[in-house]
């Protein structure tokens, strides 16, 4: 008898997949206004922008759907869509939830590497992909298709994780684990919690950030880091160079060093690369 499971359904039953959705439904228990307010304002910053009234804004992977509400509450037409059924469901209760017009904010469940999907979604002065690409299994060709959907003169702000050498290897190696194993996945949180969970809380104090960027969790960050599969790392370097290629300046870059997590570029589309 032939599977009727979702490609996505398939992937997480045969822990080719994470299960993000799920994560990000947890984690809306914990939407406040104040992480709201933390995320509008981690866009304002990146962006350079206090407002982006008249902007089309696209969100490629929406997850729980916190900075589609950011861009809207700034402004823009926003269109969100997610390859997991469960973030779309949680993009669409934030916007029920906070009283959000559906004609300025449009959702949808799709996949980055769908290359009709992508191009039929047409034209954005802002493609926005925090943490995404690197979790489709093919993270140059999603990185080409956001590309693709920039307006020239537009803006491409992503987010991607930070090649750390013998690090990475190692995180891989738990998260391949996590997903494979199910029955070690307490022994895997437990063994990796306190550096998690602790490690960042200390650097957060030293920082004198009271609170996660962006309107995140450190607790169900700490699960989207351990089960993130599919997991691909990459160099600031190469990203530039791969972008640049296509007709993109790179205006704001954020690394990580030698930390966990992700590089952050904001980029500028000068000619059409494609």
């Amino acid at each position: 008898m032939q599977s009727t499971d979702s490609p996505h359904e398939a992937e997480l039953r045969s822990g080719e997949r994470f299960g993000f959705g799920a994560n990000w439904w947890r984690f809306l228990a914990d939407v406040s206004n104040e992480r709201v307010e933390d995320a509008t304002n981690s866009l304002r910053q990146m962006l350079e922008r206090e407002s982006l009234n008249g902007r089309r804004f696209l969100d490629a992977g929406s997850g729980s759907g916190l900075l589609s509400l950011a861009a809207y509450r700034l402004g823009a037409s926003v269109f969100s869509f997610d390859f997991d059924p469960q973030s779309v469901a949680c993009t669409e209760e934030l916007r029920r939830r906070y009283g959000c017009d559906a004609s300025r904010w449009q959702i949808a469940e799709g996949s980055v590497l769908d290359d009709a999907f992508v191009a039929a979604l047409g034209k954005f002065d802002i493609v926005y992909s925090w943490g995404v690409l690197h979790h489709t299994g093919n993270l140059h060709a999603a990185l080409a298709n956001v590309m693709k959907a920039v307006a020239e003169g537009g803006t491409l702000f992503i987010a991607l994780y930070n090649d750390q050498g013998w690090r990475s290897r190692y995180w891989r190696a738990i998260k391949r684990q996590y997903n494979k194993r199910r029955f070690l996945r307490p022994a895997l949180v437990l063994l990796h919690a306190p550096y998690l969970l602790g490690g960042r809380l200390m650097a957060r104090a030293l920082r004198g950030r009271a609170r996660e960027a962006r309107g995140m969790s450190l607790w169900y960050d700490m699960f989207d880091w351990l089960g993130g599969w599919p997991f691909e790392v990459s160099r600031p370097t190469e990203i530039v160079q791969f972008c640049e290629a296509h007709g993109f300046k790179v205006v704001r870059l954020a690394v990580v060093g030698k930390r966990p997590g992700c590089n952050e570029f904001v980029f500028r589309r000068t000619v059409a690369g494609f």
